[in-house]
């Protein structure tokens, strides 16, 4: 399942034109982009895992930390 997200991911990133995935991208990215700019995080790190856990949420409707 991590795989094909992961994949899901990519091909949303390489064309922005595919619609299918591009909301999770856009609400993952504004969600991620507010918790970086609250000073909140420590290391980058955090961010990336952060992004990537929220693009997860939106695409499966799950909650990636009961994995």
């Amino acid at each position: 399942m991590e795989d094909d997200i992961g994949k899901r991911l990519v091909a949303a990133l390489k064309d922005p034109n595919n619609l299918e995935s591009q909301e999770s991208v856009a609400r993952a990215m504004e969600l991620t982009k507010a918790y970086a700019a609250s000073g909140s995080t420590t290391h980058f790190s955090t961010v990336t895992k952060l992004f990537y856990d929220l693009f997860e949420m939106f695409e499966t409707g799950k909650d990636p930390r009961t994995k």
